[in-house]
């Protein structure tokens, strides 16, 4: 900051700047104007800023400038500094061409997203009785017009139906009336035919019409639906399904292999027709996706490192379970529970994974072994002390530990010796024992 005094003007008529160096007001620099002087002198590495301005107060005397220049330091904030502009040292003429050139930044994968139009709804459709009712009478019908024209034979025992002219000529008297009659009762009867279905009970019919989608119909029972339609049956019970084994490898990068069992079944008849060619083919293929990135994340055992494992708990069903949901989903599958059959190491590495697995268990029981020696023995030669009411030195104690901890620790029918301290001390020093 820079303060500066022209001395001979009257102090009234203050400049705006006095010179940076002047003298403090007592020797304790508790002077407010000391103390932005040193927090703001040379030593302030930041960036410049602007001198403040000087408003001489009323009351200020001029034998000692800073008595007016203190209020307005206490009451002028300093302007901040502009912002500096950033100039690319390297300018290129195409910023897209270098970003092509970049690497992309990594992103999660995200599922498939489906079409939101296309989704199941109920298809238009008459209970079967309408349809056998309208068959019967077209074809009711269909003979009344028959007998009335002569074309069926009359028999005595039956009343006689035909038509004046019919009887009177004693054949066949056959009418246009009678012609279109005939043809709309038989159309009827063809309809009526034509759009019974049958729907079994965990069974649904998706109907299209020149590939549009067109319904779903999940009616069980006789149904009729219109003859025009494409009819594709599409199973929707709880199904599972027994993968085959599957060799993956996990976190270590060893090969293990797997075998899953999936319950499923068909969520959405008209994405599970529609959005995909085979929807049973789409989910053998996700499960082995989701399997192999799964599998991938933890080790199959922790018996080195402590830590989760594929094989520790429930979480890798849960995993699998919840990461193919997600992605069979968009193809209106529903998953319910992925679980693993089996989950061992692949034949090729079988071996030596349990040997590995027997060495680790040993060298933990081993370990286990000789930590409960240890403090056996310690308990054992406390108790000896408190027994005998006296206090064995150093080395009296470090020998009778280790002769505990021979006998505790040595086979069954085996003799260890343990050197005598002396024999230890000359070893240490390198003299022959």
């Amino acid at each position: 900051m820079d303060v500066t005094r022209d001395s001979s003007q009257r102090p009234d008529h203050l400049p705006k700047a006095l010179p940076p160096a002047l003298p403090e007001r007592s020797a304790s620099g508790s002077s407010p104007l000391a103390k932005v002087l040193r927090t703001s002198g040379p030593a302030d590495s930041g960036p410049p800023t602007t001198p403040l301005t000087v408003l001489p107060g009323p009351s200020a005397d001029p034998r000692d400038p800073l008595e007016a220049v203190e209020p307005a330091v206490r009451t002028v904030q300093p302007t901040p500094p502009p912002p500096v502009p950033v100039v690319d040292p390297f300018p290129v003429a195409d910023p897209e061409a270098v970003l092509a050139g970049m690497p992309a930044a990594a992103t999660s994968r995200r599922p498939p997203r489906a079409d939101q139009a296309l989704r199941e709804r109920n298809a238009a459709g008459l209970p079967g009785w309408v349809a056998l009712l309208a068959l019967l009478l077209g074809t009711a019908a269909v003979l009344l017009v028959l007998v009335r024209d002569g074309v069926v034979p009359h028999w005595d025992a039956l009343p006689d139906l035909r038509a004046d002219a019919a009887r009177a000529s004693g054949r066949a008297e056959v009418t246009a009336r009678s012609v279109a009659a005939v043809t709309a009762a038989g159309l009827l009867v063809v309809l009526a035919l034509a759009g019974l279905l049958v729907n079994a009970g965990g069974e649904t019919r998706v109907l299209t019409r020149w590939g549009r989608y067109r319904g779903t119909v999940r009616r069980t029972g006789l149904v009729w639906v219109n003859p025009l339609l494409r009819r594709r049956r599409v199973d929707v019970r709880l199904r599972h399904w027994r993968s085959e084994p599957a060799k993956v490898v996990d976190r270590t990068g060893t090969p293990i292999v797997v075998r899953l069992l999936i319950v499923w079944r068909v969520k959405d008849t008209a994405r599970a027709v529609l959005a995909i060619a085979d929807h049973e083919s789409y989910l053998r293929e996700q499960v082995q996706a989701v399997l192999t990135r799964t599998a991938s994340i933890l080790p199959c055992d922790s018996n080195a490192a402590p830590g989760p494992a594929l094989r520790d708990g429930q979480w890798f069903a849960d995993e699998l379970t919840r990461a193919l949901a997600a992605e069979v989903a968009p193809a209106g599958l529903e998953v319910y529970s992925a679980q693993p059959l089996a989950l061992d190491y692949a034949p090729e590495v079988a071996e030596s994974m349990r040997r590995r697995r027997l060495a680790d268990l040993d060298a933990g029981l081993r370990t286990v072994l000789v930590d409960d020696a240890v403090e056996a023995a310690a308990l054992a030669v406390r108790r000896l002390e408190r027994a005998t009411a006296h206090e064995l030195d150093e080395a009296a104690r470090s020998a009778l530990m280790e002769h505990l901890l021979v006998a505790f620790v040595a086979p069954a029918g085996v003799a260890a010796s343990v050197p005598p301290p002396a024999a230890r001390a000359g070893r240490k020093e390198g003299r022959p024992a």
